[in-house]
């Protein structure tokens, strides 16, 4: 296949669409009618000879020949557009559009109040935080990076592991008063402890405790079954039960005491938090910028903690 103008420009329509995931508003973005997008899709599909988008009226979802075209073309515009950027001389420049698919609690208790210091920093970056329960597919949803909690399941994106964080078990002082402190891990049968379950497995995650090589699985019970983290922690201050969750963001409430550690003598359980990159081997400035932000405000908060 020869390559000609409209081939190239009929991909940068097909990344809008997918990024927008809607016509209307790729064409909003690229200054363009819906059905000039329609047609520059229509023409792309008969270049490369297969149908691209199944689109109603309603949705529009990538084919599976789509999907795996436009896996393959997306970190070459990506390139496109680094070369163009390095040939203007600016390729270290923090702009443009950032999207960036993040843990809820983590955005919400670790960067909330300091993203405008971030966008302070670098004037010409739009950053949109997009939180969903699951990481999908990157390339295809057009995010730039992903940050999540948990080692990665999936074998399409790069990892790089941002820091490990102890799995703490926690009481508030008034459920303590009512039902007593278990003084041992294996105690916990006898008391509500509110699970934390994956919402697509449907599978609640295991209690287990470590110190050093020791490992002990333990068996926890309770009627409160959890996705959020955030609601887990306001259950456990409010003595509705005994829960594990990360320690990340905790110090304070420890330190005041409205939170207890049940079981300091075993600290070895761990939990990672990765940053995810679609595969390809040079990131744009945009997304190092964050990655570095982020890094900054782990290390800065590990510091406080142990100050």
């Amino acid at each position: 296949m020869s390559f000609d103008s409209r081939l190239l420009s009929g991909l940068s329509v097909l990344a809008a669409v997918v990024q927008a995931r809607s016509f209307a508003r790729a064409a909003d973005a690229l200054g363009m009618t819906s059905s000039g997008v329609s047609r520059a899709i229509a023409r792309l599909e008969d270049r490369v000879g297969v149908r691209l988008l199944d689109r109603t009226t309603r949705s529009m979802v990538l084919t599976d020949e789509g999907r795996l075209f436009y896996e393959q073309v997306a970190p070459l515009l990506v390139g496109i557009e680094e070369a163009a950027v390095s040939a203007s001389g600016a390729a270290g420049i923090v702009r443009g559009r950032l999207r960036v698919d993040i843990d809820a609690y983590f955005l919400r208790s670790q960067l909330s109040g300091k993203l405008g210091g971030f966008l302070r920093a670098h004037p010409e970056l739009t950053l949109e935080l997009i939180t969903r329960e699951h990481v999908g597919d990157l390339v295809t949803d057009g995010i730039d990076l992903a940050m999540r909690f948990g080692e990665p399941t999936g074998n399409s994106a790069i990892a790089r592991k941002l820091m490990d964080t102890r799995v703490l078990t926690l009481a508030s002082p008034g459920y303590l008063r009512k039902h007593g402190r278990p003084k041992h891990p294996s105690e916990l049968s006898a008391h509500h402890c509110i699970q934390f379950f994956d919402p697509l497995s449907r599978r609640l995650f295991d209690w287990e405790f470590r110190n050093g090589r020791k490992v002990l699985p333990v068996a926890s019970t309770g009627r409160l079954h959890l996705t959020d983290g955030g609601t887990m922690i306001n259950e456990c201050l409010a003595g509705t039960g005994i829960a594990q969750v990360l320690a990340i963001g905790l110090q304070p409430l420890l330190d005041s005491g409205r939170l207890v550690d049940l079981f300091p003598d075993w600290p070895g359980e761990t939990f990672p938090f990765y940053a995810l990159y679609p595969s390809r081997s040079h990131q744009p400035a945009k997304v190092r910028a964050f990655v570095d932000f982020v890094s900054k405000v782990i290390t800065n908060r590990s510091a406080n903690d142990h100050s």
